[in-house]
């Protein structure tokens, strides 16, 4: 192939992620724009950009008896507490998984992933029963004891602790480090790539997770951001300005936690390929 096939090649490549990236940004450029028009010109696709900038939309979702700002410290709370947790404790279920050799590990390891195949909807009634039981029906607890476990977590920081090399951990072993120093002042540090990568994934999901909060919590003091966009379906038609408002207001937390991981993302997806 010529220098200017390859060149060729590469632009029209380039092009087409470019048309397929604006594709994937437009809802959002009309979410934001849409926050700042007025009723009438919400569904005048001619109209792209507001006449006027209406910011009594965002002046709305944060202020009155369902500010906003209840529903982002119950998501933060519960979001942030799940990403800490569960990072944790997969990470410490992967170095078992990886690193301690026990009878049927591999085994239960393929039993714990085939969980993964169960639709979350098929568990609603049997932990309603149970939380109600326990008494967290109705409070954070309910959404954060299950988000604190990640099957697909474990999955992916197994795949990064086999992949470093096990001379490492043994040569650790004949110095007389136990498994916890070396859990902890070993692993760790080198699976900070794919720990970023888990947690801003993991961060994401609880954020946006409504199903599990539109089933566990009534109280609306207790709403998340998700269940909070419901305050804006009124009787008989839809405040489709406030929505967009509180909508972006609600993506501003993900995009600061990407921006501030991105680059742990490819290095830590790579690093937990599949190993054959």
């Amino acid at each position: 192939m010529t220098k200017q096939a390859s060149l060729a090649k590469k632009l029209v490549f380039t092009l087409l992620l470019s048309i397929l990236g604006l594709g994937m940004v437009l809802p959002f450029l009309w979410m934001i724009s849409t926050s700042f028009k007025t009723p009438n010109e919400v569904f005048d696709y001619s109209r792209w950009l507001p006449s006027t900038l209406e910011l009594k939309h965002h002046i709305k979702v944060w202020t009155g008896a369902n500010s906003f700002g209840t529903y982002y410290l119950n998501s933060l709370k519960i979001a942030s507490i799940n990403t800490v947790g569960a990072t944790f404790l997969s990470a410490l279920a992967a170095y078992g998984f990886s690193r301690i050799e026990f009878k049927g590990r591999d085994t239960l390891f393929l039993l714990y992933l085939s969980m993964m195949m169960i639709p979350p909807q098929v568990l609603f009634v049997p932990k309603f029963i149970m939380f109600d039981w326990m008494g967290i029906y109705n409070t954070h607890w309910a959404l954060i004891l299950p988000g604190l476990f990640t099957i697909f977590g474990v999955f992916m920081l197994r795949q990064f602790f086999m992949g470093i090399p096990k001379e490492i951990t043994e040569s650790a072993f004949i110095d007389g480090a136990g498994h916890g120093r070396i859990f902890f002042r070993l692993m760790l540090p080198l699976a900070k790539p794919a720990l970023a990568t888990l947690a801003i994934l993991d961060f994401s999901w609880n954020w946006n997770d409504f199903e599990n909060a539109l089933v566990f919590l009534t109280d609306r003091r207790l709403y998340t951001v998700p269940l909070g966009l419901q305050n804006f379906v009124l009787e008989y038609n839809v405040d489709y300005n406030g929505m967009m408002a509180a909508a972006s207001a609600g993506i501003l937390p993900m995009l600061l936690v990407f921006l501030a991981g991105q680059r742990f993302i490819i290095q830590g997806l790579s690093g937990t390929a599949v190993k054959g």
